[in-house]
């Protein structure tokens, strides 16, 4: 099943990375509608393309596949209004290779690339850990962790995505004081919905495992519980990171963004991780993660102070 699902998977690869790619060119043509519905659309295509090829049509894991690959190009064929319509103010022109320009945008792009790449990585790490610890119901625990966290970041991510072209903009008119305001808006609006979010995972934690726990499990309950109020403690410092590594490749600061993504994506949660659960087990494993992201969030402002000096004494 695994094989016939990444075989099939990565004949759309190409309708992935120009779906993704396209969807941040539309957006930052002012025409960031067009680009919302189109992210949508193809989102909620594969919801409802997964239940007709699996159910109805009895194609199995080929049929779920075949949903998710035909996601991206359904969006791409919403995004095509954009040039069918004379909307855009960008297109192909002859040039000549810039090999500055090409580093420019591999550095400014390296953050994200960290950001989800990262992720994988994390999960294969926490995995091993777990499995040693815990055995399989320890790796089930942390697979409903894990996929809450997913969605989690997904919304965060959303905040900083939308604030981009913002950012950028204003940016490129030189207006320092917009580029504040920005910030602290989008910041003050991560830290409403990360308390919120915060809140229901302490208070409904119980039957939000039981969503993923059919056989009811106790210790499986008792394990994920546990791990959902100690590991999205982190929520907050998440949405902060995330925040301020796109405020830096916003604004063109590739190197502060690229210390926030790597050390809270790799150098530091992965070491954290397996020195904790050596002396706490679980709990350390639960707390690497809170305590990761607070640590790179104490960098993240130490960067933004220092760059912000540097634009003072300018």
């Amino acid at each position: 099943m695994t094989k016939t699902y990444l075989q099939v998977i990565l004949l759309f690869a190409p309708a992935f990375m120009a779906n993704d790619t396209m969807i941040c060119f539309v957006r930052n043509d002012g025409n960031s509608k067009l680009s919302m519905i189109a992210m949508l659309a193809g989102s909620f295509s594969n919801i409802i393309l997964d239940y007709i090829c699996i159910f109805p049509l009895n194609m199995g894991i080929f049929g779920a596949v075949l949903a998710t690959g035909f996601a991206p190009v359904i969006s791409l064929i919403i995004l095509s209004r954009h040039w069918l319509t004379k909307q855009n103010r960008f297109h192909f022109v002859r040039i000549n290779p810039s090999l500055q320009l090409t580093g420019n945008i591999i550095a400014l792009g390296i953050p994200s690339f960290i950001t989800e790449m990262a992720s994988g990585i994390v999960i294969i790490a926490f995995n091993a850990i777990i499995l040693h610890l815990q055995g399989n119901i320890g790796v089930a625990a942390y697979g409903v962790v894990a996929n809450l966290s997913l969605v989690v970041i997904s919304i965060f991510t959303g905040i900083a995505q939308g604030t981009q072209p913002i950012l950028s903009r204003v940016y490129g008119y030189g207006e320092r004081e917009s580029q504040k305001q920005i910030l602290k808006y989008a910041l003050k609006t991560m830290l409403l919905i990360a308390c919120g979010i915060y809140l229901v995972f302490l208070l409904s934690a119980n039957p939000i495992v039981s969503i993923f726990n059919s056989e009811q499990n106790i210790h499986l309950q008792q394990t994920a519980e546990t791990g959902l109020k100690l590991y999205f403690t982190a929520i907050p410092f998440v949405g902060f990171n995330i925040m301020i590594s796109s405020y830096f490749t916003s604004i063109e600061k590739a190197l502060p963004a690229q210390i926030v993504s790597l050390s809270r994506g790799l150098f530091v949660i992965i070491p954290m991780a397996f020195f904790l659960s050596c002396f706490l087990k679980m709990t350390g494993v639960w707390l690497s993660f809170p305590i990761t992201e607070c640590f790179v969030a104490l960098a993240g402002i130490t960067l933004y102070n220092k760059s912000e000096r540097g634009k003072k004494n300018v």
